[in-house]
């Protein structure tokens, strides 16, 4: 009896052996044949996405506008134009004073202002940059302006007063510019004004700001396109 089970068990074993190489055989040219469709469909993929970057960097590069980024200068200021950020900064000196002046690529966009008439053009738009002007005396304190860059104005929002050796992160920094006096309103966009923080300062970063937006972007797609390229 103990050797007919053995036949039975050996027989049984031989089946499932069999079965399953000839399951393998089987399966092996599907599992060849769905991996190279996979490879084809993501190389097809990649190659439509290269060709579509490739295309869309010539265009920019044929519609690119006069690139100020490489200016370096502006007035009385030295432009660093920090490439791969989103900032730039202008750097000057006046009288005692350090005068810093970072500025964003556009960061938002507004309604542009009525016309003559009172009346509002609802397809027109203004875009916005943030500038943050710091004025220091030498020491660590220091008065920090944060403005609005519109296309041919400098509108300041608020004032704060800051300090390296005791940084808050919340410091009071006063009412709305708005709330202030008118006077004195005028009389602190007199002070910027005389250290070049103006409204040519707004026309000079708008149009610089055109021209790092594109060369920006390319260079984003470029990087992209290397990337995928590599094998």
């Amino acid at each position: 009896m103990a050797r007919v089970l053995r036949s039975l068990r050996k027989s049984l074993v031989h089946h499932l052996h069999h079965h399953h190489h000839h399951h393998q055989k089987l399966l092996l040219p599907q599992l060849a044949r769905r991996t190279y469709l996979s490879e084809m469909r993501n190389e097809a993929f990649e190659g439509n996405m290269l060709r579509l970057l490739r295309r869309e960097i010539q265009y920019e590069l044929q519609s690119s506008p006069p690139n100020q980024a490489t200016t370096s200068k502006f007035d009385s200021f030295v432009v660093d134009g920090r490439p791969g950020e989103r900032w730039i900064t202008l750097k000057r000196q006046y009288a005692n004073e350090d005068i810093k002046v970072e500025a964003t690529m556009f960061d938002g966009v507004a309604p542009a202002p009525t016309t003559s008439g009172g009346v509002a053009n609802a397809d027109e738009e203004q875009m916005h940059i943030t500038v943050i002007v710091s004025i220091s005396k030498g020491d660590s304190s220091y008065l920090e302006i944060m403005c609005s860059a519109w296309p041919d104005s400098i509108e300041i929002n608020r004032l704060v007063t800051r300090s390296d050796e005791n940084m808050s992160d919340n410091p009071y920094s006063g009412p709305e510019f708005k709330e202030l006096d008118d006077e004195l309103q005028d009389r602190l966009y007199d002070f910027l004004e005389v250290r070049g923080i103006n409204d040519g300062l707004a026309v000079f970063l708008h149009g610089y700001m055109k021209g790092k937006d594109k060369t920006e972007f390319i260079k984003w797609m470029e990087r992209i396109k290397s990337f995928i390229e590599r094998k």
